[in-house]
């Protein structure tokens, strides 16, 4: 990571624990750290639930859409916080005021801006909002905390 405020593939690796195919965020942009940041998602064909939804006409569903938004919170979080998967995972806890406004199809670019609305130690409260070609696609509030896991044993 530069200091531009850039966050590359890599780094999402190291601060995110999903994977394959459940991350969702191929980098961010933007980041003020407990402030803001703007995920980037690259929608492809290759997506694997566009062989259910839909076939013909391949939508992403609402709600991976909501998912990728919370992995950008999160990845706001683990970085504002200075934290890496080893022993602390961020925990989706609420969301409120959902809307979708645009599909998001294969060839699309997602670019979700989340923005702290507010912050009490390890709680985080954000308001996302998702483009898509400089339209609001889907936004929502929602809130994370951050938690510790014991570590599994070997």
């Amino acid at each position: 990571m530069s200091d531009d405020g850039r966050i590359d593939y890599a780094e999402v690796m190291r601060r995110l624990p999903h994977r394959y195919p459940f991350l969702l965020i191929d980098k961010a942009e933007d980041f003020v750290a407990n402030t803001s940041i703007t995920g980037i998602k690259n929608v492809t064909h290759n997506e694997p639930y566009f062989p259910g939804h839909f076939p013909i006409d391949p939508v992403m569903p609402g709600v991976m859409i909501i998912e990728a938004m919370a992995q950008t919170g999160a990845l706001l979080m683990s970085k504002s916080m200075d934290v890496t998967v080893e022993g602390k995972v961020i925990m989706f806890m609420s969301i409120d005021g959902v809307r979708f406004r645009k599909p998001a199809r294969p060839g699309d670019q997602l670019r979700m801006q989340v923005v702290v609305t507010k912050r009490r130690g390890d709680i985080f409260k954000f308001r996302g909002e998702t483009f898509i070609d400089g339209k609001l696609a889907s936004e929502a509030d929602f809130a994370a905390m951050m938690v510790t896991v014991d570590k599994p044993v070997a």
